[in-house]
């Protein structure tokens, strides 16, 4: 099949600090033109640090310490940062996780997405034009030509993540890196984005590299797949071999890492929450129309819909966050303020939120044991060494070491951080915790045991969750109850066994149809 388009020799990544900590630890692959490799492991395994290190970056406290990056045979580490910003232009694109971030909503997509071919001089204007609209029509956009005239606010989420794509791919580029772009995204909108995947590897022959922590997903679009784990190769071989034959143990646990079926919880419980006739906008646009729920004590409630249901606006509405145009929130029979601001010391304390990227909910300055303890502080009478007490014991109670309390957030994992998370909203002895989307940026095992953690602590207190997720398996693990929410409205209502075993109206049994299943060939059947 030739030489290889690009080679990976003993990869060391290590933090600049004293420590010198190995982020990537010996890491060699090579691939092949055509060929996706996928990239699997947990957050902190080292995956997006080498998908950086191949366009010659490094994230700020790291470098890269040794070994050999080759792209067609050219030594990349000898390149000049010109060099290098011409390469990335031409011959390697990458596609991040957050499209948002990607794209100035100040100008047209088109114009973004053509912005690289012009400035490397690869097209004229005309022929750049027309290749973006040619690549739009081949991700499955609507309306081609008009889409290039859109601003970013004016589309959807799935469609500004293809638009990336196109603008990856409108160089003409050898190599693509795709770092998570299907994470964010809901089940019915991240299928469609993987078969848009699909066909540009199919189409344009490319090599890719394929980064996530879903091996379900990974399955779907690679040749090979490397397993992760601390910055070192756990296992590396053809998805085929890797998914019916996985040698190690760490990726045996990867395969089986769906956890049991919820356990009932005891019905005719009181009620907690109420919802009635909650409608809600953003800027003008109708976000909740009409709608009614409600939540008994000691029970869990999960809320599924694709991006733009609503699902995330129902909680800030429930947590005080965003006032609804009408309708009442109430807890126990007492409305609540529809304003945080307006809402008693009490009323806070009962509502607490744990938020889906611990990462932006902790603060990075400020030790994990203070952040703990500040929630205290606010809601109970406590002395200063009562306090430092309680931390130990909420710390202990999430599967952490009370040595932790003296840590910052960048000295924890993923997983450990949204433990962290789980301990603050506890701090408060709430009667209901919303959930939002607290496992989505884990890997499969570590979401696992936080999904497990979540309904210990169910059992042991009695708290009600309000659970907001688009992944159905969690729904499985955690819920008594499901609402399924469409633009806004509640589509389908009951408990968990009844609407997801025998879902009666079309979005239902499309949000099942979307769930990427752990063998190969599932995507191609879907495209059939």
């Amino acid at each position: 099949m030739g030489n290889p388009l690009l080679q990976v020799e003993q990869l060391v990544v290590v933090s600049s600090d004293k420590t010198q900590r190995r982020l990537v630890d010996n890491v060699s692959f090579d691939l092949k033109a055509g060929e996706v490799l996928g990239l699997i492991g947990e957050s902190g395994a080292g995956k997006s640090t080498i998908g950086l290190a191949i366009l010659g970056h490094c994230r700020h406290g790291m470098r890269i310490a040794s070994g050999s990056i080759r792209f067609n045979g050219t030594e990349l580490a000898r390149q000049s940062q010109r060099q290098l910003r011409t390469l990335r232009g031409r011959k390697i694109a990458y596609v991040a996780q957050s499209s948002g971030a990607a794209f100035n909503p100040a100008i047209t997509i088109g114009e973004q997405v053509i912005e690289a071919t012009l400035k490397h001089r690869i097209l004229p204007r005309q022929q750049a034009q027309a290749k973006a609209i040619e690549l739009f029509t081949q991700l499955g956009l609507p309306e081609p030509a008009q889409f290039y005239q859109r601003y970013p606010h004016q589309v959807s989420g799935g469609q500004l993540q293809r638009a990336m794509i196109a603008m990856a791919l409108c160089a003409g580029p050898e190599l693509l890196i795709f770092d998570e772009p299907t994470t964010a995204l809901d089940v019915t909108t991240q299928l469609g984005v993987l078969k848009a995947i699909a066909d540009v590897i199919r189409l344009s022959g490319v090599a890719a590299i394929y980064i996530s922590h879903d091996l379900a997903v990974v399955a779907q679009i690679s040749n090979r797949i490397m397993v992760l784990q601390h910055g070192k190769t756990v296992e590396h071989a053809t998805t085929e071999r890797l998914l019916h034959a996985p040698e190690q143990d760490y990726t045996k646990r990867l395969l089986t890492a769906q956890g049991e079926p919820r356990e009932a919880m005891p019905m005719n419980q009181p009620e907690l929450l109420r919802i009635d006739n909650i409608s809600a906008r953003y800027h003008h646009q109708p976000v909740l129309k009409n709608l009614s729920l409600s939540l008994p004590q000691g029970r869990t409630l999960a809320v599924i819909g694709e991006s733009g249901s609503g699902k995330s606006t129902l909680g800030k509405v429930i947590c005080g966050l965003h006032k609804p145009e009408n309708g009442e929130v109430s807890i126990e029979g007492q409305a609540l303020s529809a304003g945080l601001r307006a809402r008693s010391r009490q009323q806070l304390r009962d509502i607490q939120l744990i938020h889906q990227i611990p990462d932006t909910a902790l603060n990075p300055k400020e030790i994990i044991g203070k952040q703990i303890s500040r929630v205290l502080e606010c809601f109970t009478e406590l002395t200063r060494q009562q306090r430092a007490e309680r931390v130990s014991e909420l710390l202990t109670q999430v599967g952490l070491s009370p040595e932790l309390a003296a840590r910052y957030p960048a000295a924890l994992s993923g997983g450990q951080k949204q433990r962290v998370c789980i301990a603050r909203a506890l701090a408060a002895e709430p009667k209901l915790i919303v959930c939002d989307e607290p496992t989505s940026a884990l890997d499969p095992l570590v979401a696992r045991d936080v999904l497990a953690l979540l309904r210990q602590i169910q059992h042991q207190t009695g708290i009600s969750y309000l659970f907001i997720t688009h992944d159905l398996q969690v729904v499985r693990e955690v819920a008594d109850e499901v609402a399924v929410l469409f633009k806004g409205e509640i589509v389908r209502n009951g408990s968990v066994n009844t609407t997801l075993s025998e879902p009666l109206d079309n979005y239902t049994r499309e949000l099942l149809r979307s769930v990427p299943e752990m063998r190969i060939g599932w995507l191609e059947e879907q495209t059939a």
